[in-house]
């Protein structure tokens, strides 16, 4: 089943739910890798309870498993077990983000998986990693970005820390769980050896924060929240709009501040000392929000925008969700994919953000419905006939 790309013939089994683990399956899938997701409806991937009529509906679950193949697995029975092992031994790659232990627990921690394929990759995710003294918990994005110290950094000064959204703690360590298997890979590939990947979400999102960290260091100064603002650019941030719109300006000099102030037809705020220069407007930061704040009601958006790009000022209407999928921009350069499932529906999907030439995985294929795949799986990879199949079926090994 290759559909071309960079990782066509590595496979990757996947026992992972919700977003950080699925995500990373979905990253090398879009790279080539046939990856399959076992799991049961004893033990389903909530995710696909997340907003859905069903468990084969669910946006969530459908935005993060294109080209993933799902096997249905009693994992809980030793049959079960015999046959998990005997996909493993097919695999090059294992992924899971279960809670603390429950690999080791069932027999798949990394020495016991390596008896089975002695170069296989593992990778698993895990709150704080798998060892140390806090190994033992777990928790979920919001978990994540809160002690990896990003939730302090996020908001307007002196408010409530505003945290942050699950796609972006989630996404961003299944994006590093994606980069260290291609790491392993190539690893592989030249050494002939297999690597166990001990992912700590904690650690991932804490990176995202470096620059604080060193800055404490260096000057003493506790960082925190700081809102839109930039540290060398005065206006930067979002000003509200006409009809609840909303415009984004980052100007970086004093020309591109003239020709800002041209453009609103503004020529007293240019004049004003307070915002003279750059230095200037970055110690009255404060106020100068405040006065385009008062002005920026007036405008449409994207007029604005586009009147301010032409004079050579950085500046872009916020886009939402509908803006995204109706932008013939983005479709031109391929951001969106047509895909299709079992059910005959077709819908566009958010592709990977890359192009490849001359060798790029084709993505023509939906999020799966629950056990879509068995008889791929237990057949044409793991041997069985029919009649074996249905027989798993009707004890419900498969279920």
């Amino acid at each position: 089943m290759s559909r071309g790309g960079p990782l066509a013939g590595v496979r990757v089994l996947e026992i992972a739910k919700v977003w950080a683990g699925p995500y990373a399956g979905k990253l090398l899938a879009f790279l080539g890798a046939e990856v399959i997701k076992v799991e049961s409806r004893a033990n389903l991937d909530q995710i696909r309870a997340y907003g859905g009529v069903d468990i084969d509906s669910a946006p969530y679950f459908r935005s993060i498993n294109q080209e993933v193949l799902s096997v249905q697995l009693d994992m809980k029975s030793d049959e079960g077990m015999a046959h998990l092992r005997a996909m493993i031994a097919a695999s090059d790659v294992l992924i899971d983000n279960l809670r603390p232990g429950a690999m080791e627990r069932s027999g798949l921690g990394y020495e016991d998986v390596r008896t089975i394929r002695p170069d296989i990759i593992q990778l698993s995710i895990k709150m704080y990693g798998s060892d140390g003294p806090l190994g033992y918990q777990t928790g979920y994005a919001p978990c994540f970005a809160a002690l990896g110290g990003l939730n302090a950094l996020v908001g307007h000064a002196g408010e409530t820390p505003a945290g942050m959204n699950i796609r972006y703690g989630d996404s961003t360590v299944g994006a590093a769980a994606a980069l260290a298997i291609v790491a392993a890979l190539h690893h592989r590939e030249t050494s002939g050896e297999g690597q166990f990947i001990d992912l700590s979400a904690v650690e991932t999102l804490s990176m995202m924060v470096g620059d604080s960290l060193f800055a404490y260091g260096l000057t003493g100064e506790l960082p925190h929240a700081t809102g839109n603002t930039h540290a060398d650019m005065a206006p930067h941030g979002c000003y509200p709009c006409a009809n609840g719109q909303w415009i984004s300006l980052a100007i970086a000099d004093d020309r591109e501040w003239r020709a800002f102030c041209t453009t609103i037809d503004a020529q007293a705020l240019a004049a004003d000392p307070r915002f003279a220069d750059a230095a200037a407007r970055i110690a009255n930061r404060g106020a100068l929000d405040a006065t385009i704040a008062q002005r920026s009601p007036e405008w449409d958006a994207e007029a604005m925008a586009q009147a301010l790009l032409l004079t050579g000022v950085p500046a872009f209407r916020s886009q939402s969700s509908l803006d995204l999928i109706c932008s013939e921009a983005l479709w031109a350069l391929g951001a969106y994919r047509m895909v299709s499932d079992a059910k005959g529906e077709a819908r566009p999907v958010i592709g990977p953000g890359w192009r490849m030439t001359p060798d790029e995985a084709s993505i023509t294929r939906g999020a799966p419905l629950l056990g879509e795949h068995n008889h791929l799986v237990y057949g044409e990879i793991l041997g069985l006939s029919d009649s074996e199949i249905d027989d798993l079926i009707a004890r419900r090994i498969i279920w």
